[in-house]
């Protein structure tokens, strides 16, 4: 095999584009492997962990775009530098000639009068010092970037919540303000639901199942999953939850995370008792008796926060698709597991969907290992090696340094897959697909080769693979819907219609004597 790398000095990309950048350099005919990628020590060190390290990169700087190919000869790497070439020539010149641009956010706040927020999505060495300048600037931001200091993030939202401003992240990638959908959202109806979310997959599918079920949203706040840490304090959750109460457009407000620290869980709940609206709220294994004394309206799981919701913002429930367990499928399914497809195996490109289903098998199992566990006595050795029943968030930190996000690109979780799939434990594999903006074009298809090989693999050894899939999208998403299902249900895969049945059906398949 041969690495060559190019650097270009001085010359920025922000981590968006970069992720969509390498997509796109992964799937040039005869590449093993492509990196596009700022030259940062954190993107060094993963080039040096999966044997793409060069001279050239080893001497870049922070300032400095690095692009590694990985292929099996010298003319196969020169070829494909020519067509990524082409692809930033095409990104620069797609834009129209009336676009303008700004080289600072002080000089697009002063052209630009009418702004009144900023998306920020710069590597997190820089990312706090823009996020700053915008909120002087008195501009509302949504911070897209990670890799933010927890120091840096509580200066942020002190700053903004003196201002009276949101501060949407560090590592916040969903929002709909204003009915616009930033970052990684779904195409759903405007409605008088708001949402507060620590969680950007869950806040996308409550968001999704609530349009599903008639209803819309008003807004979509992000909070950054750091927020209800001790350190920070619920700084932005409790801004969301302030301005949600004001908004004359919203009638009902839904959280959404992971439990919060203790210290910030009794702020959150305050808050929630002063509420003259209604709250949902969905912390996902959190204490529904604490909810419920502060006169909220706990949700044990997603589709039944969607449901709440809906039904406190006036839906009539005899016309509502509730979309029961298919209870002669899960008998079905258990006939043809063999007593030694005892496991699950979950692969997951929503943090969130993930823990959903992971909860949902902790239920019943306590064997159940992940990469995002938070008793570490369950958290995984190896994150590249299964053990007992194992949920897997590839769009953990750990999975995304220097590479993009799951949602983009799923050539990681395909990996992975084709290896559970061989694995003769394995009764049943769940996977989610998002579908909005910003995510694959088409995310079954992508993963649809794999999918069927291994079906067939399975077959010819004599055992059924059970697989799940979990389309999360609505039929307004820049994907087909649809469509989507339509592949999933063609090749044999289980289709589940929410996040929340997905997880229900991977438990129950594989519960021996029930």
């Amino acid at each position: 095999m041969t690495v060559q790398a190019v650097v270009k000095p001085n010359t920025y990309f922000d981590s968006v584009s970069l992720m969509s950048l390498s997509t796109k350099a992964n799937q040039i005919e005869g590449i093993e492997q492509a990196i596009i990628a700022m030259g940062t020590e954190m993107n060094k060190g993963v080039m040096r962990n999966v044997g793409l390290m060069t001279p050239e990169v080893e001497e870049a700087k922070t300032s400095d775009l690095i692009i590694v190919v990985n292929a099996s000869t010298e003319e196969l790497c020169e070829s494909a530098f020519i067509t990524i070439n082409e692809l930033f020539t095409k990104k620069n010149t797609s834009k129209g000639k009336s676009d303008v641009k700004y080289s600072t956010i002080s000089s697009a706040a002063q052209n630009i009068p009418d702004a009144n927020l900023a998306v920020i999505a710069v590597n997190g060495a820089y990312a706090t010092r823009e996020a700053r300048k915008a909120l002087e600037n008195n501009l509302h931001v949504m911070l897209f970037s990670d890799n933010v200091s927890i120091e840096d993030e509580i200066e942020l939202k002190t700053l903004a919540h003196e201002k009276g401003l949101l501060m949407m992240g560090p590592d916040c990638g969903t929002a709909i303000i204003g009915n616009v959908a930033l970052c990684f959202a779904n195409a759903v109806r405007k409605g008088s639901i708001g949402i507060v979310g620590a969680s950007g997959t869950g806040s996308q599918e409550v968001s999704v199942r609530i349009h599903e079920f008639g209803g819309g949203i008003s807004q979509m706040i992000g909070t950054g999953g750091r927020d209800l840490k001790e350190e920070i304090g619920g700084i932005m959750m409790l801004d969301g939850i302030k301005a949600l109460q004001e908004d004359e457009a919203t009638k009902v407000i839904v959280l959404i995370s992971k439990p919060p620290a203790p210290s910030v869980e009794v702020k959150v709940l305050a808050q929630i008792k002063q509420s003259k609206k209604p709250v949902v709220v969905w912390f996902v294994g959190g204490d529904e008796e604490k909810v419920n004394q502060a006169g909220g309206h706990f949700a044990k799981m997603s589709k039944e926060a969607a449901l709440k919701a809906v039904l406190l913002a006036g839906a009539d429930e005899s016309k509502l698709n509730k979309r029961a367990l298919n209870l002669p499928l899960i008998e079905e399914v258990r006939t043809k597991l063999t007593p030694e497809q005892k496991y699950i195996r979950g692969l997951f490109s929503g943090g969130t969907l993930c823990d959903e289903a992971m909860h949902t098998a902790m239920e019943k199992f306590d064997n159940v290992y992940s990469n995002i566990q938070r008793d570490p006595e369950y958290r995984l050795i190896d994150r590249n090696v299964s053990q007992g029943h194992t949920f897997i968030d590839f769009g953990d930190d750990e999975f995304t340094q220097g590479k993009p996000h799951p949602m983009i690109d799923p050539s990681t979780r395909i990996s992975r897959f084709v290896r559970e799939a061989k694995d003769p434990s394995v009764g049943v594999i769940v996977m989610d697909f998002v579908l909005g903006f910003g995510a694959h074009e088409d995310p079954v298809g992508a993963m649809l080769p794999a999918i069927i090989e291994a079906k067939q693999d399975a077959e010819q050894e004599g055992r059924h693979l059970e697989i799940i899939g979990y389309v999360l999208g609505t039929e307004l998403d820049p994907q087909n819907l649809e469509e989507q299902v339509d592949k999933l249900l063609a090749a044999g895969v289980t289709h589940a219609s929410s996040s929340q049945n997905a997880g229900l059906l991977a438990r129950e398949f594989v519960v021996k004597g029930e």
